[in-house]
């Protein structure tokens, strides 16, 4: 018997949804959740957040979809707790103890070793996680007692401030780049104070401009969708990019757009291109036609389109 297609709503709006992932739910069945109560044609989520933790989950709807990757690539921020005293082999507190030690470190010292994980830092992603090795992620590896490790990379740490110390625990707040490990950072901290030492929770609290007053629950999202009135939450796909410049195209680049055809750096003032390397293309009734990003040493830009007919 052949299984009937899911019909979609053709009236779901491109945008995004923020939502106030709770623990013990994937990014993945955060996406899913939302998909089926808009009905959804296409979701998908702008950066993993394991399942312990919770906070912000941006979650792109239809055409939004094709800009995730400026979320990915953009800066976060965090609230989370440090356990001094006991290593993990996966990093938090999900994972089996390897190391073990009362933390006989002072306030002073804490302060000291949380110093040396501002700015730009060399970072060994962890064995339990999304990466992959030879098309398998890592977690999987690690599982069947084969760990990888990925060579160090470098993040940068915009801030890192301690809130409170109650040894052994830390609060802490973080604002990151893209590709930061916490937890590794948290181990890293354990590693410098010699004790060892684990994510014990995590709150993402802000992400690209979005903050948890933007976001809805699960309880939210189920009783809006049951009033009709969860697409009326969707944030417009011309308003999603906070932090990207915008600019009305002209009869003529808008034309190049609609037709696939190349634009170039030259297309622009000098103005526009000394202040961004990113800008949104959008009607004078703010309509999103494209999304461009240029690099200083090439004429054409990539341009992401958005495939509006008007």
């Amino acid at each position: 018997m052949q299984r009937k297609r899911k019909r979609y709503d053709p009236d779901v709006p491109a945008g995004i949804l923020s939502v106030n992932k709770p623990e013990g739910q994937t990014s993945a069945q955060v996406v899913a959740k939302i998909k089926n109560a808009l009905n959804a044609k296409k979701v998908g989520h702008t950066g993993t957040l394991d399942p312990f933790a919770t906070g912000i989950v941006i979650c792109c709807i239809n055409q939004a979809t094709k800009l995730s990757q400026f979320f990915l690539e953009g800066d976060k921020t965090y609230e989370g707790v440090l356990h001094l005293g006991i290593a993990t082999d996966t990093q938090d507190r999900t994972g089996k103890t390897i190391y073990q030690q009362d933390p006989k470190c002072s306030e002073h010292d804490i302060s000291e070793a949380f110093k040396q994980f501002t700015g730009t830092i060399e970072q060994s992603p962890p064995t339990f996680s999304a990466l992959k090795h030879k098309g398998e992620p890592l977690y999987r590896l690690a599982r069947k007692g084969q760990p990888v490790q990925k060579p160090p990379r470098q993040v940068h740490i915009y801030e890192l401030v301690i809130l409170s110390i109650n040894i052994p625990f830390i609060k802490f707040k973080l604002k990151c780049s893209s590709g930061t490990y916490v937890r590794t950072i948290c181990a890293d901290i354990g590693q410098r104070l010699g004790c060892g030492g684990h994510l014990k929770e995590l709150i993402r609290v802000e992400s690209c401009g979005y903050t948890l007053d933007d976001t809805l629950t699960y309880e939210q999202i189920a009783e809006m969708a049951s009033q009709k009135k969860l697409k009326s939450n969707i944030v417009p796909v011309a308003n999603v990019l906070k932090n990207v410049p915008k600019i009305v195209a002209t009869p003529d680049i808008k034309k190049r757009i609609l037709n696939g055809k190349k634009i170039l750096k030259s297309n622009f003032s000098q103005d526009n291109l000394n202040q961004e390397n990113i800008l949104q293309i959008i009607t004078p009734d703010n309509i999103l036609l494209a999304v461009i990003r240029y690099q200083e040493m090439s004429e054409e830009c990539k341009v992401i389109r958005m495939g509006l007919s008007e």
